[in-house]
């Protein structure tokens, strides 16, 4: 669909946020490459140390897919192009793998307890959805298009 309608203030403001989210997992994403896991996470216990050193090395790659997704699809978004939605999609699905595998391969719930643990990464998810969502209505409205 090509380009019809130009979009509300509210469209930019909503896009703007959506690439400062994301470039700040990125910037946590890169000081996890450059530092290691361990170093870069705020919690510096003994446990969490050596859960953040267990984890496989594709771990670190599915994290920089998740953000650098995300701020792709942000600039994207800003840039008025449909590919912002797949890009989204594409970050959405990094996330759930990331967090998926934390969950389930690891005994972080089991050690830490699901209130302390799950709330950030369901908010991570909900705005990935919430990214979807809003590219896909854009898309709709004509908002992006290219």
């Amino acid at each position: 669909m090509a380009q019809t309608a130009k979009p509300p203030v509210w469209f930019w403001i909503v896009a703007i946020l959506l690439v400062l989210w994301n470039a700040i997992g990125c910037y946590f994403c890169v000081e996890q490459f450059r530092l290691g896991a361990a170093s870069a996470m705020w919690e510096q216990t003994p446990y969490h140390q050596a859960l953040y050193r267990s984890l496989p090395s594709w771990y670190n790659y599915v994290y920089a897919v998740a953000t650098f997704g995300g701020l792709l699809g942000g600039l994207a978004l800003l840039l008025r192009e449909r590919r912002a939605i797949i890009l989204f999609w594409i970050s959405l699905i990094a996330v759930i793998v990331q967090f998926g595998y934390t969950f389930a391969m690891t005994d972080l719930i089991a050690h830490e307890g699901a209130a302390k643990v799950v709330p950030f990464p369901v908010f991570i998810a909900v705005v990935g959805l919430f990214a979807i969502w809003f590219s896909g209505m854009a898309a709709k409205k004509g908002w992006i298009g290219r």
